[in-house]
Formats: C-alpha cells, sequence, structure tokens
C-alpha cells in the first residue's frame, strides 16, 4: 500500500512561516494572501492530527509537536530544494544586483559568500553601495541589506538582527574621559554619526542620562568604515553598533563607558515580493536566512 504524503505546499507554507517569524511576512515570500496561508497550514494539521501552532492573536507559536515536524522536515526539504536547483540548472550565468552597505559586506557578507558559490556556482553578484537602495529596486537593483527603522511596508523584508548602540573611541580618548559619563567632558567633544542613522546618537544620549548633551561639534559620514578609522585616529566619538565594533578586531579603538543602548536601527534583506519569483534572488534569499549571517 502507497502511503499518503502530505501536502507539500502546506509542508513549504510551515516552514516558511516558521522561519520569517510571521505569517504576514510568510505570505508575501509565497505571494499568497493571509488566508490562503492559513488554509495551507490548516491542511497540514489536518494531515497530521495535531496542532502545530498556538494561536495568539495575530502570532502563530510552534507546539511541541510544530517543532519537533519542523526540526525532521525542514533540513529534508531545503536538501530536496538544492537538489531540483542543481539538476534544473543550465548551466547558465545567474545574476543578481544587490545593493549593500560596504562595512556589511566587508564584515558580514564576503566572508561567507563562498558557501553561496560552492551551492550556486552559476550564481554571480553585482554589488551596489550607493544610498537609498529601497527606492532603487525594481529599477537598478533586485535585492538589498539595509539598515533601517523598518522598511516600506509595500517590500518584503526579513530582518536580519538586532543591534546595541556603542560610544567607540580611541584607546586615549577613552581612558582621558573615564569610566563614567562626564556631561562637561563629552561636551568639549566632537561626536562621529553616519548621516543615515541620525537616532542613534539620540538613543545614546538619553540612555547615559544626558538627553540634552549638546557637543561642540557633530560630524556626519556616510560610512561605516570611515567612521571607525576616524575613531581609531583620535578624531572623535563615533556612534556604532555593537556588530561593528565586535567585528573589526582594531586594537587602537576602544568602547566608550559599559552601557547598552538598544538600537533604533536593524539591519534587513528587502526586495519588492514579485522580485521573489525570480532565481537569483530566491537561492540567494534562502541562503542568506540560512546562513544567519
Amino acid at each position: 500500500m502507497i502511503r499518503r504524503l502530505p501536502p507539500l505546499r502546506s509542508l513549504e507554507a510551515f516552514i516558511r512561516v516558521v522561519r520569517a517569524g510571521s505569517a504576514k511576512t510568510a505570505a508575501a515570500e509565497l505571494a499568497l494572501s493571509p488566508s490562503a496561508l492559513s488554509r495551507r497550514l490548516g491542511a497540514l494539521e489536518d494531515f497530521t492530527g495535531k496542532p502545530l501552532f498556538e494561536r495568539r492573536h495575530q502570532s502563530l507559536k510552534l507546539t511541541s509537536d510544530g517543532q519537533a515536524l519542523y526540526d525532521a522536515v525542514a533540513p529534508l526539504m531545503d536538501e530536496m530544494i538544492e537538489r531540483i536547483d542543481r539538476l534544473v540548472d543550465t548551466g547558465k550565468v545567474m545574476r543578481l544586483r544587490l545593493g549593500v552597505l560596504p562595512l556589511f559586506s566587508t564584515q558580514r557578507l564576503f566572508p561567507r559568500l563562498g558557501e553561496l558559490r560552492t551551492l550556486h556556482p552559476t550564481l554571480h553578484i553585482d554589488i551596489d553601495t550607493a544610498h537609498q537602495a529601497e527606492v532603487r529596486l525594481g529599477d537598478n537593483l533586485d535585492a538589498a541589506i539595509v539598515l533601517s527603522e523598518g522598511p516600506d511596508p509595500s517590500l518584503h523584508a526579513v530582518q536580519l538582527d538586532h543591534n546595541s548602540v556603542h560610544a567607540i573611541t580611541s584607546r586615549a580618548m577613552a581612558d582621558a574621559l573615564g569610566p563614567q559619563p562626564d556631561e562637561a567632558r563629552l561636551a568639549k567633544q566632537t561626536f562621529l554619526v553616519h548621516a543615515d542613522l541620525p537616532a542613534s546618537f539620540e538613543a545614546w544620549k538619553a540612555a547615559i542620562g544626558l538627553p540634552g548633551l549638546e557637543p561642540v561639534a557633530v560630524d556626519h559620514f556616510d560610512s561605516g568604515q570611515l567612521l571607525l578609522e576616524a575613531a581609531a585616529q583620535g578624531l572623535g566619538i563615533a556612534i556604532m553598533h555593537d556588530d561593528h565594533y565586535a567585528r573589526t578586531h582594531d586594537e587602537r579603538i576602544a568602547r566608550l563607558y559599559d552601557i547598552e543602548v538598544a538600537s533604533p536601527y536593524s539591519y534587513w534583506f528587502v526586495c519588492r515580493p514579485r522580485a521573489l519569483l525570480s532565481r537569483p534572488v530566491r537561492l540567494f534569499h534562502e541562503w542568506l536566512i540560512r546562513a544567519n549571517l
């Protein structure tokens, strides 16, 4: 007797919801309405005879049975997709036009791109580091990795991280300013702030208890790499993400004060929903989520 297979489209929807952490995001990835996605999840629950999610208002949380199913099935689905991709690979070069900030590229993307090339040798990426990547999607960009308080809701978006804000200086300046915030000393300093991330400085000032701090100057940069170098050269106090500081491994710089500040900004993968129908975008999107950069 041939055993009945579970509905594959329902399995795909189930895995997408778990990985996206949001039914809304998963529905956008699959180009489905919320009700159509719900029907697919319901069909899988009918097949297994077990509830896979706890439904709380508009959120979905895996049950223990749902977690067990995901752990068992997701790796097999990934392997099946990769094998099918290899079978349908024509050998022709696929090209992805990706917008990404330079610091993310050098610290997080490039060290892992070899893995993607091994999986998909014909997938090649054109890198665009210009600003305002979101508004150029569908024009001269297929997808982008942006640093944002929250992307345009019309876009398909996957949040890649959560960050804290650090004040970063040369070691000599950190020693001179001491371990505790001092408004008189800080008011005499120059602060270095990314032009696209002004809210980071406001969040840091509020967290150290000096929301009204007015430094002698605030210099704006359009490059995270240059911000780090300026801080290392003693040109001011750079307001940066903790991840950038941790990954730079630059012995010339130090963190100013032992204070955790939640950043208003996160890195996001974004594209127009219809772009997920493009094989280069889909392959990169799936790899990026699995790679957990």
